[in-house]
């Protein structure tokens, strides 16, 4: 384990240098994208895009809806990185991988972390396309980015989760979703592990624990870099109900359809947002 450690802390200077060579700027934003959200990069001002296989320690994003490219740009003129797909542990990829990019955005310099997924409903109040501010995550379930020898360079030995999303950056989205008109709902993300969604029984389990929606990633990034001392913003796209909150079966082509229809809202969201997050100087 310290020596995979040791190779995991290499790679992710390695990468930082290499990302270094090839990007016009370090923006003080990073957002990764959730399946079926990858359509806001074509909002951005001057993209630069670069393949995941290019960038030392990266890996392939091997689900639906993920494209597997990192892209510098603008939003309102604000510089972002932008990750379009993600790496899942039921991918295959051990948790060490799936929170890589985001200790490269620390090793860079990056300050804001957003990060959205799709999800799936457990508060009846939710429905098919709502938008979700993550105000609190239950990893109970989650493998943590931060076992084995500490990474003392990134963060400390226990990092404090209290406020795993930042309260300002949450009153930044409710402002601007406000502005914008959309619905913008609040709520407890919970992670599973996948890639089977979550039975019927599993679901009562999570809302008895006060999860309002369930998905299979962004825990473990969140917590990453709550390590790395970023500030973090989350949001769901609620593409189905989990199981058992109706009588109907699920497909990640539903999730992807859901996405899709309501990206236009999610883009022009995340783009307030990340509008009025703080800037270099700020």
């Amino acid at each position: 384990m310290e020596h995979k450690l040791a190779s995991h802390r290499e790679q992710i200077f390695a990468a930082a240098a290499y990302l270094r060579s090839v990007l016009p700027s370090i923006p003080q934003t990073a957002v990764i994208l959730g399946s079926g959200l990858g359509p806001l990069a074509a909002q951005l001002n001057g993209p630069l895009a670069v393949d995941y296989r290019e960038i030392p320690g990266f890996v392939a994003s091997t689900a639906a809806g993920h494209s597997g490219r990192l892209v510098h740009g603008a939003l309102e003129g604000q510089p972002v990185l932008v990750m379009q797909g993600r790496f899942h542990c039921y991918e295959g990829y051990d948790v060490l991988k799936t929170v890589f990019p985001v200790r490269v955005f620390a090793a860079l310099g990056v300050k804001n972390l957003l990060v959205s997924n799709a999800a799936g409903g457990i508060n009846p109040g939710l429905g098919d396309g709502a938008l979700m501010l993550i105000t609190d995550h239950i990893a109970l379930f989650a493998d943590s980015p931060l076992k084995g020898a500490n990474l003392d360079e990134l963060g400390p030995r226990f990092p404090d989760m209290t406020r795993a999303y930042d309260r300002d950056f949450q009153q930044i989205a409710r402002q601007a979703a406000l502005e914008l008109e959309i619905r913008l709902f609040e709520g407890v993300y919970a992670y599973a592990k996948g890639p089977q969604y979550e039975t019927p029984a599993e679901v009562r389990a999570l809302a008895a624990l006060g999860a309002d929606a369930v998905g299979m990633s962004t825990v473990a990034e969140v917590t990453a870099a709550r390590h790395c001392g970023m500030k973090v913003i989350g949001l769901s796209c609620i593409t189905n109900m989990a199981a058992g909150i109706i009588d109907k079966t699920l497909n990640h082509e539903e999730v992807l359809e859901v996405s899709w229809r309501v990206s236009s809202d999610f883009c022009r969201l995340v783009t307030q947002i990340v509008k009025e997050l703080p800037k270099e100087g700020d």
